[in-house]
């Protein structure tokens, strides 16, 4: 099957599985070219980075997500209509989530941490408990999925490994919503603005890397949020290059664990790395001591997956 057909088949299947998501896949590919937009003719800063910008990185990871789970509930077997109602919560708390976001970009005012005013401050306190929904109905989708499995073991892991990265992403987006001291400091003086921040050791709205924005001066906690959030294609898509080049199906399900471990190794790694105040390319000797660690461990793991002649149950 030639990569078009495979592409065509695979929306076919994502429409299949859930025409709200796929719609809001929709949505959100038409808000990026809006927001693209934006960055171009609107020279407007929020906290150093393009107003349109924000919109612009959630409209992408939206438009992923979205279709990724449409994808996956096409494959189920059972649980069909829990699946499809869940991911109508899922439509519903990712447009209020977004819509949010693009109405303080409109503003020009920063979405996320900001209580500078009542409304601010509102917008900002709606944001958590939609997430959280959103969450537990992607935690739904877990328990299908995990139980339904795929056609193979390879990419039943793949699934199952992927799903709970997923939801590891937005638990380690708890770590950015922590006032800092400086914050609870004028709080108490009753003239604090910002509740949260995404950067380490350095303000938020510094220098950043191009496109993603990640500080290139502090740590940026931003780093492991992304790499949780899309764990589930980074197995997916290992799987489907497994599948091209490996023939021995128990042999890709070992490796797929393997690779599994080794992304939610790096989701710690980076994570740790941000806390300690490291942009991402200015590691220490000991993170670069740790990243040497995992790479072992991961080409142990490989090696051993390879040449081990135990089945991975699935």
């Amino acid at each position: 099957m030639n990569p078009l057909s495979r592409t065509t088949s695979g929306l076919r299947t994502a429409l299949h599985g859930s025409r709200a998501l796929a719609w809001l896949a929709a949505l959100m590919t038409a808000l990026l070219v809006v927001a693209v937009v934006g960055l171009v003719v609107d020279g407007r800063t929020i906290g150093g980075q393009p107003v349109w910008l924000k919109p612009a990185k959630f409209a992408v990871s939206f438009t992923v997500y979205g279709l990724t789970l449409a994808w996956l509930i096409g494959h189920l077997r059972r649980g069909r209509r829990v699946a499809r109602w869940a991911a109508y919560v899922i439509v519903v708390t990712g447009v209020l989530e977004v819509g949010i976001i693009v109405f303080q970009a409109a503003r020009g005012r920063a979405s996320h941490y900001n209580e500078a005013t009542a409304l601010d401050e509102a917008l900002w306190q709606i944001m958590g408990p939609t997430i959280m929904v959103l969450w537990m109905a992607t935690v739904v989708l877990t328990v299908l999925l995990w139980r339904d499995g795929m056609p193979d073991r390879a990419s039943t892991w793949a699934v199952r490994l992927g799903m709970v990265l997923l939801l590891l992403g937005p638990l380690q987006g708890f770590t950015m919503v922590v006032p800092t001291a400086e914050q609870l400091a004028l709080d108490e003086q009753g003239v604090g603005t910002l509740m949260g921040a995404h950067a380490v050791g350095v303000s938020d709205g510094g220098p950043g890397m191009p496109l993603t924005g990640w500080s290139t001066t502090g740590g940026d906690l931003r780093i492991g949020h992304f790499v949780g959030m899309h764990g589930l294609q980074a197995l997916l898509l290992f799987a489907m290059v497994l599948a091209a080049l490996v023939a021995d199906v128990g042999r890709r399900a070992r490796l797929v664990v393997v690779f599994a471990l080794a992304y939610a190794g790096l989701l710690v790694l980076v994570t740790w790395q941000a806390l300690r105040g490291q942009p991402l390319f200015a590691p220490d000797a000991l993170t670069l001591a740790a990243a040497g660690g995992l790479l072992a461990a991961a080409v142990f793991g490989a090696v051993f997956a390879w040449r081990s002649p135990r089945p991975v149950s699935g």
